[in-house]
């Protein structure tokens, strides 16, 4: 492991020492939490207390004439299949052109689909709905990204390997739509999906998520809607979020939220929320950053009481309730840009 991780570094000094406008950033981000778990006012030791969340190495940077590359590892994930790209989020390079209104990206990627919970990053979030607790949301593929002239709105087109494959350990794509938009204070992330959940066989999404940014007030609302080829339903198999986040002054910040999740179809073909599954979560939290002017430490106390029917596959049960006390902190290890050549 350490081997690779030097040749890595390696690679990037090499490419970025040959290259003219070059850019490396090297960053290392950590994230623990205390937990306390319950379920119908039963303590659940084996998933409380001190846990070690997240350790994240990020590398990206440009390697001129419009190519740049990303890179985030967790540092502390387990490979389940003893490959080491399970623990890689992503790891891609992409090109952009002259006129910066196109991009095509190849790699490991996030699957586009829509909705700002599903678009936070997981170092930054503290409950999930079940929807977006369940999808394996990186994996292969390629893209083409067209953003329009005026800059508001970016279009892309994706195919990546399912996020379903493992269910079968058979060769299966999702093909991905996505809208990403910002009029004034409303932004949205919108997508449609076609994920082989079985060979040949689809779930199709239409993702839907809404951004309102009021000053020190942001509001976000995410619907999305899941269909078999057997069961093309609307709100019959569907989750709901919605999020409020007040900055109640430049160091505190109170979010609460509130997803739902429900399938009360009888076709097997989602794996993120099962059949007969309807579970609503509610939760609140409040971030502190205690050095004035930045947001690379933070503290938070978050709670969340989930209820509703499910089974022993879900990840939220019913009459489940969670504290959780955290410390997060980021760090830039590495900045490197050598002055332009003449």
């Amino acid at each position: 492991m350490k081997k690779l991780f030097t040749l890595l570094l390696l690679t990037l000094f090499a490419l970025t020492a040959s290259a003219q406008e070059e850019l490396l950033k090297l960053g290392l981000e950590a994230r623990v939490d205390y937990l306390r778990q319950t379920i119908d006012g039963d303590h659940i030791g084996d998933e409380s207390g001190f846990k070690g969340r997240f350790v994240n190495l990020i590398i990206n940077g440009n390697l001129g004439h419009g190519v740049s590359y990303a890179y985030r590892h967790r540092l502390n994930k387990i490979n389940k299949d003893n490959t080491f790209f399970d623990a890689i989020d992503w790891l891609y390079l992409s090109y952009t052109s002259p006129n910066n209104r196109w991009t095509l990206s190849g790699g490991k990627q996030v699957v586009g689909v829509g909705g700002y919970e599903y678009d936070i990053a997981p170092i930054d979030a503290y409950f999930y709905s079940e929807f977006c607790s369940m999808i394996g949301c990186y994996q292969f593929g390629a893209s083409v990204t067209h953003t329009l002239k005026s800059g508001n709105d970016s279009f892309m087109a994706q195919v990546t390997q399912s996020p379903f494959r493992a269910e079968h350990a058979k060769e299966m794509y999702a093909y991905n739509l996505m809208w990403m938009g910002r009029h004034g204070c409303f932004s949205t992330l919108y997508s449609l999906n076609a994920m082989e959940h079985a060979p040949g066989e689809y779930i199709y999404y239409i993702a839907l998520g809404n951004r309102l940014n009021l000053g020190r007030v942001t509001l976000e609302l995410d619907l999305t809607n899941r269909a078999t080829e057997h069961q093309a339903f609307l709100f019959r198999d569907c989750s709901v979020m919605g999020k409020v986040a007040v900055e109640a002054c430049d160091y505190v910040q109170l979010q609460a939220k509130a997803s739902y999740d429900v399938n009360r179809t009888s076709h097997l073909g989602d794996y993120c929320v099962q059949p007969d599954s309807e579970l609503t979560r509610l939760s609140a939290a409040v971030e502190v950053y205690p050095i004035k002017g930045k947001r690379n430490v933070r503290l938070h106390a978050a709670y969340s009481y989930t209820f509703g029917s499910c089974n022993e596959t879900n990840i939220l049960q019913d009459k489940q309730s969670i504290i959780n006390f955290g410390l997060t902190w980021r760090m830039n290890l590495l900045s490197f840009t050598p002055n332009k050549r003449k």
